[in-house]
């Protein structure tokens, strides 16, 4: 069965599909066009700003919620203020179209994403940007340890042993049983379980659907499941947090079309350290917007988990070309 309202002539955007590392909030199915060299720094300077307008989601969120905006009005304002960018965006290049080959799975993808951003918002009320941020880079480490029971891929024993000291460096930002320990941080780790699973459905997938309609349909499905509850709570709030949720709405939209574009210009292996620069906004914007200063813990273990997930993403590679050339 196939979503559609219009057959358009445009090709659909060919774009990298993601392994471990894949985009944090929202990979994009599809395979990475022969980039020309001198597009390779335009496309490493695209993923710097697109895991930085993420910050800025997260950031507006944050500081929304702290001015008691109802967590589901956050969400729903995300969601729609995105939607409308989406559709703008494929109306003003003509792809706007609704057919999927998988329909089902990117219903599933949506729900996925929703369910990770709610519960991402509400650990925000509770956490500092960069603790959230460096225990949701164990993403590809879930990546890794899930795709074998699920894609029934081969993991080897250097993965597996980075996974688990990736995990143990997770253990260390998070610190069970101990007075910095707080229960939404399991919230943060549930997050990153679930974005994998989202990234997981994402290879299923491949890139049979064009890259805008997989950011569309999860974008409806988050905004129809965010709507009951978003429109019984909303209330017209300041005129400065009306800005901060156009903000955040365009943050998204503008994130992911950056994203689409770096993966066109780049190959895979030259941006996926780059995706880890968001620890860094993350933490700039934590101190001058809130004044937070990580601690010790969450920067060894986010230094640990984002070595470990390189490490992971380099095997992957290894693994790749060697497949290649064997006979």
């Amino acid at each position: 069965m196939a979503l559609r309202l219009e057959r358009t002539a445009a090709a659909p955007m060919q774009l990298w599909q993601p392994r471990v590392i894949g985009l944090l909030f929202m990979a994009i199915p599809g395979s990475a066009q022969s980039p020309q060299t001198d597009n390779i720094t335009t496309g490493i300077v695209l993923m710097i700003g697109a895991v930085a307008t993420f910050t800025v989601i997260d950031a507006c969120a944050k500081y929304l919620l702290a001015s008691a905006v109802p967590p589901m009005m956050v969400v729903f304002a995300r969601y729609s203020l995105s939607l409308l960018y989406v559709l703008g965006l494929m109306w003003w290049t003509g792809t706007l179209t609704f057919k999927s080959h998988h329909p089902k799975l990117q219903v599933l993808r949506g729900v996925l994403l929703f369910a990770s951003t709610l519960m991402n918002f509400i650990a925000l009320q509770y956490l500092r940007l960069d603790q959230t941020s460096a225990i949701f880079f164990s993403n590809p480490l879930w990546v890794c340890a899930l795709s074998p029971f699920l894609l029934g891929e081969r993991v080897g024993p250097r993965r597996w042993a980075a996974v688990v000291i990736g995990f143990l460096g997770v253990l260390l930002i998070i610190r069970p049983g101990v007075d910095g320990f707080h229960w939404a941080m399991l919230l943060s780790v549930t997050v990153a379980i679930i974005t994998a699973l989202y990234q997981i459905i994402t290879r299923k997938i491949g890139g049979r659907d064009p890259a805008l309609v997989s950011l569309l349909l999860p974008s409806m499905v988050g905004t129809a499941l965010a709507m009951p509850m978003g429109i019984a709570n909303w209330h017209v709030p300041a005129w400065g947090l009306v800005a901060l949720m156009l903000l955040m709405g365009i943050a998204g939209g503008i994130g992911h079309h950056m994203l689409i574009k770096a993966h066109t210009m780049a190959p895979a292996p030259t941006l996926a350290p780059f995706v880890y620069t968001q620890i860094v906004w993350m933490i700039i914007v934590g101190f001058v917007v809130f004044g937070d200063v990580p601690d010790i813990y969450t920067l060894v273990g986010a230094s640990i988990v984002v070595s470990s997930g390189l490490y992971v993403y380099y095997r992957e590679q290894v693994t790749k070309r060697k497949a290649l050339h064997s006979p």
